[in-house]
């Protein structure tokens, strides 16, 4: 069952291997080949390898665990608490440190910040307090791991196994996978400090670990390991178990946190690549705030820490190593929650100015860049765990192609009945994109689907697959049938009359409007926009036939093409007629949510 859970897709196999790479080169650079051959202490390397690695691979796969099942379980009420409690920047940074706290991912916090911010829900100003905020929700893994309780770790374990497999209700499993994971973090750390524990007496082992009493060593060091494993809650947790052996003093250990810190844009910068600019400036404010903040106190280490000592739990009965892995771990995550709120305090005033500064360095797409640009811009990987929140994204990216189809819609008639081939042309090429779209969109929801959904999570799923399936019916019907009427038109030589123009633009602006009203209506799951474009079906049967006396009438004025002219302008009026019963069909999705309710 672990190995089911670990491997479950390719982003956590790569992670995982790094990870226990890294563990097997830290292994190794500990043997005796790589030591001083002056000292010689009897230590089993090979037991304490194996135990360091069983121990790394338990600890970082409960940490796993326990952060998705705690975005499965309160995932979807983050995203509203996100959305609602942002009204100015403290309240922003508030919300951030709590939403961080109980997802456990600020990089899940930046992604939906963006979906937020490309959805003109909120500006990029405001998200900055948020994105500060939320370095605070991650320095409650430290606040958890620097807790002893090794002792209960198995007893969580075998608590949250039983809820995990015994219990039918899946809120509950969730909750049963994130006490397991709990354990096993707890389980993991007691394993690698047993395993350790040698190396209190391994003179090359501790003149390593005096190294990092530099500053500037212990930044990189775990900016590097950061870097790689991806995850500074994971780096934190080590670096604890490092002091709860008594490796690292307390110096040391704040510089690493330090580093950690700024190991981590490196994830926010990995998840900004090839999304919208929105994406690229969280990820900058990110970036900058967490490098300045580092800045700011590496040459207050030493006052920080004995700050941290002062108010600290401390153990005076204890001396040496023993006083130092008492003490230093809680010192060290109570050093690492000081930092993030003391930064946020500090920089708090300036979200204007860091928001300036963030489009200054990443300016607007120019037109032109934003044409050739052709992906989704809102599907997010690292939400797919939480299928409430993937499914929002589905909905920006429905808008996203919507837009699309709606510039086809915009572009069509002009093209038909006035344009040249070239105009026309470019009309279809338009549908490419739509295509793309709806495949990536497609996709992202078939990974969706293999997810444990509930009934309402179903229904946002089905209802949004018939969306997009109804968005590229409408591409279709511009690219194939309306170009072609158009290109019908240039080889037959006539010229629409500016009468048959009003009255076919007429009717094209009403479609355009039942189409925008029913992507609306999917999007926000708006029941009163959906009513109102079925509702249009009243209007949309007088225009046709309004438009078809138009055309009987002129059928039977002597003009020269008339039979063909007539034949074109009543295929467009069908045409139109087409692509609005696509867009009520889309709208009566969002209303069947009333019958399965009734139904359950």
């Amino acid at each position: 069952m672990f190995f089911h859970h670990l491997f479950k897709n390719t982003r956590n196999k790569s992670r995982y291997t790094t990870l226990l790479l890294i563990a097997t080169t830290l292994a190794l650079l500990s043997l005796p080949v790589f030591a001083d051959s002056r000292h010689t202490v009897n230590i089993d390397w090979a037991n304490m390898t194996m135990k360091l690695l069983g121990g790394l691979a338990l600890f970082l796969f409960g940490m796993e665990q326990m952060a998705e099942s705690l975005k499965a379980v309160a995932g979807e009420r983050m995203r509203g608490i996100l959305a609602k409690l942002t009204t100015n920047r403290f309240t922003g940074a508030a919300t951030g440190a709590f939403v961080t706290a109980v997802i456990q991912s600020s990089s899940i916090t930046t992604v939906l910040l963006v979906g937020f911010i490309s959805a003109g829900l909120m500006t990029l100003s405001q998200s900055v307090g948020i994105i500060m905020g939320a370095n605070i929700g991650t320095t409650i893994t430290a606040q958890i791991v620097a807790f002893k309780v090794s002792k209960a770790a198995l007893l969580m374990i075998a608590v949250g196994f039983s809820l995990l497999f015994a219990c039918k209700q899946e809120r509950i499993k969730h909750y049963g996978a994130m006490l397991m994971g709990l354990g096993l973090v707890f389980f993991g750390m007691s394993i690698m400090g047993e395993a350790m524990n040698p190396l209190r007496n391994y003179p090359p082992f501790l003149n390593l670990m005096i190294e990092m009493e530099n500053p500037l060593v212990g930044i990189l060091v775990a900016a590097a390991f950061t870097g790689l494993i991806q995850s500074s809650s994971a780096t934190t947790g080590i670096i604890i178990v490092m002091a709860s052996q008594g490796f690292i003093t307390l110096p040391a250990g704040i510089a690493l946190a330090f580093g950690a810190n700024i190991g981590t844009c490196v994830t926010a910068l990995l998840a900004s690549i090839g999304k919208p600019r929105e994406a690229v400036r969280a990820a900058m404010v990110h970036v900058i705030f967490n490098v300045a903040g580092v800045l700011v106190w590496v040459y207050f280490i030493p006052q920080l820490a004995s700050f941290v000592s002062w108010f600290s739990p401390a153990h005076p009965e204890l001396t040496g190593i023993s006083r130092l892995s008492a003490e230093t771990p809680r010192q060290i995550a109570n050093a690492h929650t000081i930092f993030n709120i003391a930064n946020t305090l500090l920089f708090i005033g300036f979200t204007v100015q860091f928001a300036r500064l963030v489009e200054w360095l990443i300016p607007d797409r120019t037109l032109e860049e934003e044409g050739q640009l052709v992906s989704a811009r809102y599907l997010d990987e690292e939400l797919l765990t939480t299928p409430s929140l993937a499914l929002d994204r589905v909905r920006l990216e429905v808008l996203h192609m919507g837009d699309q189809v709606q510039l086809m819609l915009q572009r069509i008639m002009p093209a038909i009945l006035g344009g040249d081939r070239e105009s026309l042309n470019a009309v279809a090429n338009l549908d490419d994109k739509v295509d793309i779209l709806y495949e990536q969109i497609v996709d992202y929801l078939g990974q969706i689907s293999k997810r444990s959904l509930t009934d309402q999570q179903m229904q946002d799923f089905l209802r949004l697959m018939a969306a997009v399936s109804n968005l590229e019916n409408i591409g279709d019907v511009v690219e194939t049938n309306m170009v072609t009427l158009g290109k019908e038109r240039i080889e037959a030589g006539f010229s629409i009359s500016q009468p048959t123009k009003e009255v076919l633009n007429g009717f094209q602006d009403l479609i355009k409007k039942a189409v925008d009203g029913a992507i609306q209506a999917v999007s926000q799951s708006n029941k009163a926009v959906a009513l109102s474009v079925i509702a249009m079906k009243q209007k949309v049967n007088f225009l046709a036939e309004s438009a078809a006396q138009h055309h009987a009438r002129r059928l039977v004025v002597d003009e020269p093409n008339r039979i063909i002219a007539y034949t074109i302008e009543v295929d467009i009026i069908e045409k139109q007629k087409r692509i609005y019963y696509f867009a009520k069909r889309m709208a009566k999705t969002v209303l069947t949510e009333d019958n399965g309710d009734k139904n359950r």
